[in-house]
Parts: structure tokens; sequence; C-alpha cells
């Protein structure tokens, strides 16, 4: 299924430029730094189309703000993320992330909200937009929310006084939950804008000389869908569709699936963006966390057997997402300008390393109460005649068991008669054979002394 909102993201036009203090844009006639370092490490889309059902982590470059030549990656941007709504809605877990500098369009990237401009609408919107447009009403349901990770707390944007929500994993899927976050139910993409407009109020931003809207704190939309196998492109679950498996009739299945989109705060050099006080300590902590990030991107890049997840929220919050069981998109944003070259390097770096892990994709399928109760049945009934089976061929084996070995017994019978009947044919011409030897030799053959009767005379 294509996306035809995020495809339609790349047809418009970006005229986004640096801040006065951002930077020195392009100088004529040259490549900008990102683009020439994003040209010797090539990047791009880094899954080829037969690994398209992997899990492998995807990953895009974008250049803020773009010339002509910088827009060519907007294709590769699309081929990125258009898998996303199709993942989610086919019952598997997604994630979308922004990772980069501070000012690089991150947030724009992913949370514009577009209000004066449909066509200037992030991920956010334009990923809910194909959701939306799929699900069925009345049988299908998709509930949202909204968080942001300020001074590693968890804070609901959606409820502010809910200011320390807990992070746990899941009893029975090990996955990352949120039990005490706010949670909407979204029916339809006005309603979604009107919620996600409530929770950008809430969340913390400041000017700071790199960028004059910096945010500062991760921002996490959580989107769980469920969607019944009744709805309205029920071919789509194919081999997954238990209505139509002989093994199950008449099973109600239902697929619960969960799609995080990221907006993660920048990392920033201190002495460029010049914070202190409160906003100083907001960026150690989101230079903490992002440090936190870069060592389990790459411990599972490397297969390493100890992966830091518990150093920091963020990595506990993103162990579904990288190591885990969802398909992952990387949107990594850098800076045009050769100013910011280091760490314009250092970002793509860290999107190559991404690119090396590989999840472990899973459909998330489940039932309801009474298609649960069939399906046990079925399996009880299932084991029960397959044990029966088993029986009935323990059974058999030992009957053929047993017939072996009485005619084993028989035949041991037979050759221990054969054996004495061999012995005494053996020992009779042997003694016939002492008789003709003292009748050629000496006459007669010995026969016994007789003595005299009783009472007679000699």
């Amino acid at each position: 299924m294509a996306s035809p909102s995020l495809a339609r993201n790349h047809q418009r036009s970006d005229r986004r430029t640096l801040s006065s203090t951002g930077g020195g844009g392009f100088s004529s006639g040259k490549k900008s730094a990102a683009a020439r370092i994003s040209a010797a490490a090539a990047p791009r889309v880094l899954i080829e189309d037969d690994d398209a059902d992997s899990g492998r982590v995807r990953v895009a470059v974008r250049v803020r703000p773009r010339n002509d030549e910088d827009l060519y990656y907007d294709s590769e941007l699309i081929d990125c993320l258009e898998l996303q709504p199709e993942t989610v809605l086919n019952g598997y877990n997604g994630t979308v992330m922004a990772y980069g500098q501070t000012g690089t369009g991150k947030t724009y990237t992913i949370g514009s909200l577009g209000n004066d401009n449909s066509s200037e609408r992030g991920i956010m919107v334009r990923a809910l937009e194909d959701v939306l447009a799929e699900i069925s009403p009345g049988l299908d349901n998709l509930s949202i929310s909204y968080l942001q990770l300020y001074l590693e707390a968890i804070h609901d944007l959606l409820a502010p006084d809910k200011n320390n929500i807990a992070l746990t994993k899941d009893s029975k899927s090990g996955e990352v939950c949120l039990p005490g976050a706010t949670v909407v139910e979204i029916s339809d993409i006005d309603q979604f804008l009107q919620v996600l407009q409530t929770g950008e109020r809430n969340r913390h931003a400041s000017n700071t000389k790199m960028n004059a809207r910096s945010s500062r704190s991760h921002a996490i939309l959580v989107v769980h869908i469920q969607r019944s196998s009744k709805g309205k492109d029920e071919n789509e679950f194919l081999s997954v569709n238990i209505n139509n498996s002989e093994e199950f009739p008449h099973m109600s299945a239902f697929f619960k699936s969960k799609l995080l989109i990221i907006d993660l705060a920048g990392s920033e050099r201190i002495d460029e963006s010049g914070v202190d006080g409160q906003m100083l300590e907001e960026a150690k902590f989101i230079n903490l966390s992002l440090n936190s990030l870069g060592k389990c991107i790459n411990a599972l890049a490397e297969n390493s057997t100890h992966i830091p997840t518990r150093d920091s929220k963020l990595t506990r919050l993103l162990s579904d997402s990288f190591g885990g069981n969802a398909r992952t998109s990387l949107i990594i944003t850098v800076s045009p300008s050769a100013r910011h070259y280091s760490q314009t390097s250092s970002t793509i770096m860290f999107g190559q390393r991404a690119m090396n892990v590989v999840n472990a994709v899973k459909l998330k399928e489940d039932y309801d109460s009474e298609s649960k109760y069939r399906k046990l049945e079925c399996q009880i009934d299932s084991l029960t005649s397959e044990l029966e089976k088993q029986q009935k061929d323990k059974l058999h084996l030992e009957r053929r068991l047993y017939e072996r070995e009485m005619t084993l017994a028989e035949a041991e019978n037979k050759l221990f008669e054969a054996e004495k009947k061999l012995a005494v044919a053996e020992e009779k011409p042997a003694a016939t054979s002492e008789l003709d030897w003292w009748a050629s030799t000496v006459g007669n053959p010995p026969t016994c002394a007789r003595f005299p009767s009783s009472g007679s005379v000699s």
C-alpha cells in the first residue's frame, strides 16, 4: 500500500532558510558541507528492495535548507517512510525518528502542523492521515498518547499535571509501555490536529543562539492501532487471516500495533548555543541521553552481548525500536553550513551505524474473548486427537515389538534344538570308527569277560 500523504510531501517546495545566526548558507558554486559528507558516506535509503520486509533500520538524510541538488534526497526520504503506515495497519510495530544537531529541522520534519498551509504538514500529521484513511470505523480503533522526556522525566503533554509517567515493560509481550499516560481515541484528522496542538503548547522550547525555538525535550507520539480482520481490506491479512483458516474456522482475529513518532531534541555544543542556567541544565540532559543512545546503537551494530539500554529513559523508551520488534525509519537532519562540518559528520556516522541494526519484526495478533475460547477449544481437540493417534501408534508398535520378540524366542529355541542334534550326530560317527579299527587290526573287538555261572565246575 502506498502512502499518498507522505508521497505528497515529495511534491512540495521547501522555502525554509537558515536563521541569521545559524550559518552562512550555501557558498556560490560549491557543494555544502553536508552535501560533501553525504556524497562520500552515501547513507541515502540504506536498504535493498529485496530486504524490504526485513527488520533492518532504514535511514535517510535530510539537509536544511536545501538547494536544487539537495532536493534529490526527498525521494529517498519518502522511500524510507512510506512503509510505516502499511506496517502498523498490518499488525507490526513501527518507529519514525528524527536525529540531528539543533536547528537542522527535526521538529519541522516530524511535527509541523501546517496550520497555514497543509502542504507544510510534518510526518506526524501525514502518517495519521494515511492510517485514518485505511481503518474501518466501528471495527478498528486508533488512539494516541503524546509525551515529552524532559530532564530525564516523562511528562504527559495532554495532561501537564502528570509529570512523572512510569516506564515499564508489558508482562506478556515484553514491550515498553507507559501505563499512566493519557490515551485519546482519534476518529478523524481534525480531532488529531486539535490534540496535537494541545500537546505542542505544553512542550518545552526556548530561544538559543542556534535556534529561535529550540526543543528542550524529546517528544514522543505513541499511536495505538487495533484492527479487526473483518475490516474493509480483509485480503491484506492473507496468511495471518485466521477467518479463512481450516485449522481454526470462524476465528475473529484482530491486530494490535504501535507506531512511535519521535522528535528528538537536538545535540548542541554549549559554547555555540550560549545557554546558561536552566537551559544549560536542559542541554546537559539532552546531550547525556543522546550519548546513551549512541552507545546503544554502537553495541547493537557490533552485536555486543550487552546493550546499555538502562543508561537513560530515552534508550529504554527506544528499546523496541532499536534491537526490538519494530520496523524503524531514521531521518538524520544535517546543516549545510561548513561551520557545522564536525557535527554533520558525527550525525551521518550515527546514521551509518544505525543502519547495521536489525530488529526482529513480529506480527502482533490477538483474538476477542469468545474467539480465544473457541481457539483454545480447537487447540484442545487438536491436541487430544494427536494424543490418541500417538497412543494408537504406541500400541501398534508395542504389538509389533512383542511379535518380533516371540519370533526371536522361537528362532532361538529352534537353533538350540538344532545344535543338540548336531552334537549327537557328531558323536555317533566317532564311536563307529573305533569299532572298525579293532576289527581290522586285532580281530574281533573286545567283549565283556564271561564268568562261570554260580555252581559250575571249572
